[in-house]
């Protein structure tokens, strides 16, 4: 399931970018938007359900923060047709980047070494960043658009596209969550 939600994590992200760059319609990008928030909500529900069933938190976890971001997804695709001003979503993003922060944080102290905890630490970093980047462009109103759609490429291409990519075709093993 992993590869499958960074997989299209990484399309919304990079297809987000190239919006925010002026490439994509507003109303057109609401339908990846909601695509992926809906898959994302939809893994995130299974995730949390089956641990919960099983009493393992690190499930109810991942589906905690894979709803982070499906809530973003959705309330981005909701903001294109309704188009209001997006500072409710703006201050969204912070309550996501500071999440992510200590996330970051304690992904990398416990992560021993492991390959896969020290990508999903550095990922976190990333996905603070970007997110911050959301608050400051929408909640604080700074005229970044342009820096953050390429951020917002870049980010979806190395933290979820690529990997995401790696993970179905079989050249990456996925971790066991």
């Amino acid at each position: 399931m992993l590869g499958l939600v960074l997989l299209y994590v990484g399309a919304v992200l990079v297809l987000n970018g190239i919006w925010l760059l002026g490439h994509i319609g507003d109303r057109e990008i609401g339908v990846m938007n909601i695509f992926t928030g809906g898959t994302g909500f939809i893994a995130a529900v299974i995730a949390a359900t089956l641990g919960v069933l099983r009493d393992e938190i690190t499930s109810v976890a991942l589906g905690a923060f894979v709803l982070l971001f499906a809530f973003t997804y959705l309330w981005v695709a909701i903001n294109r047709y309704l188009n209001p001003d997006g500072r409710g979503l703006g201050w969204y993003c912070l309550f996501v980047a500071i999440t992510a922060v200590p996330t970051s944080i304690i992904t990398l102290a416990g992560s021993g070494g492991d390959t896969w905890l020290v990508w999903l630490g550095l990922n976190w970093a990333a996905w603070a960043v970007l997110w911050f980047v959301y608050f400051l462009l929408l909640a604080m109103g700074l005229s970044i658009t342009k820096l953050a759609g390429y951020v917002t490429f870049v980010v979806g291409v190395l933290t979820a596209w690529l990997p995401g990519y790696l993970l179905i075709t079989g050249y990456l093993e996925a971790p066991v969550i």
